[in-house]
């Protein structure tokens, strides 16, 4: 019987994560459908940008990703004492970049409005920030923005409707180093193993490519 989200994911045991998430049936993440001869390589780029656009929002680091031609892998890190540090304006204007919010929400990021709302209001408010300063460390709703995000926009290219993941993201916990370095080793040779690149600084949206070129631009002599 699969275990509850909430047993998988223990941050007293760590912050560290691994997730996959696979496309259902033949649905194409990336990769050239050999049967069509139709190619979904553009989609990397989207997972890619929306990743990083979803780690500079939430209070998750990526250490490490992969997307494969029906799944992704990612290695995350969940900071909760960094998210707790945020200001409950912090997390209003972070929340804000993904949703619209309460009406309240709205109104107190609005300097016009703000001095309007009452101490009920603002409590209001205070207690829904709080709810969204959960959410912000949230190793499930980092997930499900990421992978409904790239869903919506797959089957709007493929004009159709249903299911494109394979039920929930599955995570598997890195509860210590040795473990992180080798699922992160794991999930940087993967492009290479299925023989998507060469070596993997050739492998294009992936972790270690970028880990690579920032270490060549550091040794560069400084002009």
């Amino acid at each position: 019987m699969p275990r509850p989200r909430k047993e998988q994911v223990s941050l007293s045991d760590t912050p560290y994560y691994h997730c996959i998430s696979r496309c259902v049936r033949r649905a194409f993440l990336c990769g050239e459908d050999e049967v069509s001869g139709r190619s979904f390589e553009h989609r990397r780029q989207w997972v890619e940008d929306y990743l990083l656009k979803l780690a500079d929002i939430f209070s998750i680091d990526v250490c490490a990703y992969a997307v494969m031609s029906n799944h992704t892998h990612l290695v995350l890190h969940v900071d909760q004492q960094k998210a707790q540090q945020w200001s409950m304006d912090e997390v209003l204007q972070r929340w804000h970049r993904l949703h619209k919010g309460t009406l309240l929400t709205q109104r107190y990021l609005n300097p016009t409005l703000q001095s309007e709302l009452d101490a009920v209001q603002l409590q209001a408010v205070s207690d829904t920030a709080e709810i969204y300063r959960q959410r912000l460390f949230d190793l499930s709703w980092f997930m499900r923005h990421l992978n409904e995000y790239i869903a919506r926009e797959a089957n709007q290219e493929d004009q159709c409707t249903g299911r494109f993941w394979e039920g929930r993201f599955k995570s598997q916990a890195l509860l210590d180093e040795a473990a992180l370095t080798a699922c992160m080793a794991y999930v940087d040779l993967n492009p290479v193993r299925a023989k998507i690149a060469d070596k993997p600084e050739s492998s294009d949206h992936t972790s270690v490519k970028q880990r690579i070129k920032q270490a060549k631009q550091a040794k560069q002599p400084k002009a």
